[in-house]
């Protein structure tokens, strides 16, 4: 649950500088809302790579949105034309993948390093069988 909450976080900063010029400004006011509220929760660290992954998100929606690019590209209907230059989506992909996945990785170390067990081990879920078992009102 952490690990969304930062990366909706890190989402909303992401989309907040890439959209600074209209929008911007007050996504990112609703970020660091966001931060704080999240800041003064207990157990909030668990999920602190989340940020990093949330960055990703709007990069992703530019790439999709540049998918026919580089270039100029024409759309034509029965009625009219029209044209706009795109850039190029493999930059703004790649470049998400790698915050995305950094992120899960970091995660994934962090919970290993602090011992926290297979989501699914002593629950009926494959799991590790050495995982420790999470009990009920343990809180991070």
């Amino acid at each position: 649950m952490w690990f969304i909450a930062w990366m909706l976080v890190g989402a909303g900063y992401a989309f907040g500088v890439l959209a600074v010029l209209s929008i911007g400004a007050f996504v990112l006011l609703i970020t660091v809302v966001a931060t704080i509220v999240l800041a003064t929760r207990a157990g909030n660290r668990v999920g602190l790579p989340g940020l990093i992954s949330g960055l990703s998100l709007p990069l992703f929606f530019v790439a999709l949105l540049n998918r026919s690019g580089p270039g100029t590209i024409c759309t034509t209907t029965a009625t009219s034309q029209s044209c706009s230059d795109e850039w190029s989506p493999w930059p703004w992909l790649v470049i998400g993948i790698v915050l995305l996945v950094g992120g899960c990785v970091l995660f994934a170390m962090a919970n290993r390093r602090r011992g926290v067990a297979d989501p699914g081990a002593g629950r009926g879920m494959p799991g590790r069988p050495d995982a420790p078992v999470a009990r009920l009102g343990e809180d991070d």
